[in-house]
């Protein structure tokens, strides 16, 4: 295999280049592949003059027979596949009859184990002293170097201390691919490159994925003549070999050009990996042929592997102290927005935090109609457009651009201060956003060369040779803002989520205040009616029997006169109990509930001994079953639980024995109570008025009361967080029941 001449290099096809499969290698050391039993079922074209012997004739021979029986036997030891893996391992050195010596270098990949020889001048095995010199002089300063470009120079001076190489850069990739120079040592006869940037297109993406693969390269000399693999294909599969892994393998002759172009003859290439990505490159250059020893490249492949630790620390770091910063501003956001009832305005008044929030230079809000804008921001009507825009195109999620006329060009207009947009849409339904603008900032970019002379002009031919010129090429972007950081779009996204949640909040809020608002004018329209009917029918007996009795003052019939008077006296205490009642209703949602845990048992017990002169000689016969420990107001609770056993006791008049039962049971996140009686029950077609305010399902003469206690107990468990509801037979017996969160209940009468 020959060089190819410059003009028979096809630019265009480099991307979809067999870079895996070159068909050969380097020539500066051979290369057999073997079988399983070490027999030789390839070698490298060049084996004759490397070791005597041509590499047709040691097909098929054991391995000892082409090195010689005392490197065979020593090889066969160290080549056993359950020692060796994808990644080529060195095995040691060995000197073959005609003297010579070499490095050994195995592994197994693509169905074979491949046995790599490099000649060296030596005959004593690789010295990898070298090694702990290096990693640890470079571990003693890393403590002293907090910054990245300082430890990525700090890398570069030990990796060309211990090669010898020319020039050594440490070069970063941005998001588009292309590397930025952040870091160089080298000789001063080097041109420098140092902050210049190489485009994306000198290392296409099929070579990236091999650098990920195989962490190190290294190119001897770039005017090297490829040796074939004898026979072409892998026995095994049928195809040309796979070379991902081996330290020999040919690289692309465009690629080789390139060097040559460069003024670089030797290369090497360590791989910076930072979770699983190719952050970056240690490229070594060397004007003339230079060897690397592979104790020497081993030293730089663990020392690039410590820097990209490093590396990653140091973003990790940064990382999360910017997304704690930025989580700090928003989180002062929300604790401001719920200062009043409109959203918007809220919104308003933290503008300036805003801004830091995104590290805008203006802020918009747009709600409906309404726009309000801080900071640097385009006029109304462009938000407008702009809203309108984000809004047809179903921009229904976080967006963002640093280049936004690129997407809409009508931003052309007000590139100064909006060539960045970060798009937060705050409803589903309305068109309401949250816009960040970010002003543009021209960059002038430096690279390595113009990264567009590979691209062909109009009727030029498609066949194009590597870029010729490394000089210093500038040039102005314009249109662009900077960009936003990952963790702002994701805290964005997570700030947009807290805002619907207070949006929500705010809503469920209205809803319950309607739904408060309700209750309380059918509250207003009872008390209406206990005011004009209940409570005017005692004081109407009160002005009757006080007429009357004035009309009997010259009467001397005594037992009609006291007759009145009791009737004045029984109307008169009826008026009392029904305004004593409106008035603790009244209180009843007013007042603050103070939580505390309850054993109902001794509760139920505590109104039962109540109820005792309520009871008097009647027969009650009380079934109580063991009750659990809840978290409630023991006051509130005692009353409604007194309410519903005073409610059985008065429905049970009528029976004897009357028989009133209590238990509890389990109701997933709640626990339910039930008072059950054998009395006169209700008719279920009224059920629903049962717990309203002075609402009841019997006549006076048949059951004292004022119908306020059911709607006490309503109320008292609602403020719990519980429900109520009752069922009954007519004339069989009523059961009531309530349920009480398990979970506490704080002072406000939500959950804790």
């Amino acid at each position: 295999m020959t060089q190819a001449s410059p003009d028979q290099l096809d630019i265009s096809s480099c991307a979809s280049e067999p870079i895996r499969t070159p068909g050969g290698i380097q020539p500066h050391g051979f290369m057999l592949t073997l079988s399983p039993a070490l027999d030789v079922l390839q070698a490298s074209a060049n084996l004759l003059p490397m070791a005597g012997l041509a590499a047709e004739a040691a097909i098929g021979l054991p391995l000892a027979a082409v090195i010689g029986k005392a490197c065979g036997e020593r090889m066969a030891r160290e080549l056993a596949t359950d020692k060796l893996g994808q990644r080529p391992m060195y095995l040691g050195t060995v000197t073959l009859g005609n003297d010579r010596h070499f490095d050994v270098m195995g592994h197994v990949w693509d169905g074979l184990v491949i046995a790599e020889f490099e000649a060296v001048d030596r005959a004593e095995p690789a010295d990898f002293r070298h090694l702990y010199p290096l990693i640890t002089d470079f571990l003693a300063k890393v403590g002293e170097h907090a910054s990245i470009p300082a430890l990525t120079e700090l890398a570069a001076h030990h990796i060309r201390s211990v090669t010898g190489y020319g020039r050594v850069m440490v070069y970063q990739f941005d998001p588009d691919g292309h590397g930025r120079v952040m870091a160089e040592a080298k000789a001063p006869d080097y041109d420098s490159y140092l902050n210049q940037s190489f485009p994306a297109s000198d290392i296409p993406s099929q070579a990236r994925e091999l650098y990920l693969s195989s962490p190190i390269r290294v190119i001897q000399d770039a005017d090297y003549d490829a040796s074939p693999l004898v026979p072409e294909f892998n026995p095994a599969t049928g195809t040309r070999n796979d070379l991902t892994y081996a330290a020999l393998r040919s690289v692309s002759p465009v690629h080789l050009q390139y060097m040559r172009n460069m003024g670089t003859l030797a290369s090497m290439s360590v791989s910076l990996i930072v979770k699983g990505k190719l952050w970056g490159l240690i490229a070594c250059h060397n004007a003339v042929p230079r060897a690397v020893s592979v104790e020497k490249r081993t030293a730089c492949e663990q020392l690039g592997q410590i820097l990209a630790l490093c590396i990653e620390s140091r973003e990790d770091s940064a990382e999360l102290q910017f997304r704690l910063d930025v989580r700090r501003i928003m989180v002062e956001i929300l604790g401001r927005l719920t200062k009043s009832a409109d959203f918007i305005d809220n919104l308003r008044g933290v503008s300036g935090e805003l801004l830091r929030f995104a590290r805008a230079g203006g802020v918009a809000i747009v709600a409906d109609e309404r726009i309000f804008t801080y900071g640097d921001t385009p006029d109304d009507a462009a938000i407008r457009d702009l809203s309108t825009w984000l809004a047809v195109h179903g921009h229904t999620e976080v967006f963002h651009t640093d280049e936004l006329a690129a997407v809409y060009p009508p931003a052309n207009a007000f590139l100064h201060n909006a060539s960045g947009l970060l798009a937060l849409p705050i409803s589903r339904i309305h068109q309401h956003y949250l816009l960040w603008f970010r002003p543009e900032m021209i960059q002038t970019m430096e690279w390595a060369g113009n990264p567009y002379e590979k691209e062909a002009a109009p009727g030029a031919p498609s066949r194009l040779s590597p870029r010729q010129s490394f000089a210093t090429w500038r040039e102005t972007i314009h249109g662009h803002s900077l960009p936003w950081h990952v963790a702002e779009i994701e805290l964005t996204t997570e700030f947009r989520t807290a805002l619907l949640g207070i949006a929500l909040e705010r809503a469920e809020q209205m809803a319950e205040l309607a739904e408060e608002l309700g209750r309380a004018n059918k509250e207003l329209e009872a008390f209406s009616y206990s005011v004009s009917h209940d409570l005017r029918a005692p004081l109407r007996h009160i002005a009757g029997f006080s007429d009357l009795l004035l009309e009997s003052a010259g009467s001397e019939d005594v037992a009609l006169r006291q007759r009145f008077l009791k009737n004045i006296k029984e109307s008169a205490r009826l008026a009392g109990k029904l305004v004593d009642d409106l008035l603790s209703f009244s209180q009843m949602g007013r007042a603050a509930l103070r939580p505390t845990s309850i054993d109902m048992t001794d509760l139920v017990s505590g109104c039962i001994d109540k109820l005792g002169l309520e009871i008097g000689q009647r027969r009650v016969n009380w079934h109580i079953d063991r009750l659990p420990v809840v978290q409630g107001d023991p006051s509130f609770l005692h009353l409604a639980m007194f309410n519903l056993l005073s409610n059985a006791v008065k429905f049970t008049s009528g029976r004897d024995p009357a028989v009133i039962r209590i238990w509890a049971e389990d109701a997933g996140d709640d626990i339910a109570f039930h008072v059950a009686d054998n009395g006169a029950g209700f008719n279920r077609d009224y059920v629903h008025k049962l717990f309203g305010v002075f609402q009841r399902l019997h006549r006076m003469e048949d059951f004292q009361g004022t119908g306020i206690g059911l709607a006490n107990v309503r109320r008292i468990i609602e403020r719990h967080n519980g429900r109520v509801w009752a069922d009954s037979i007519l004339g069989e017996g009523a059961t009531f029941s309530f349920t009480l969160p398990k979970q506490a209940i704080t002072e406000q009468g939500t959950h804790a």
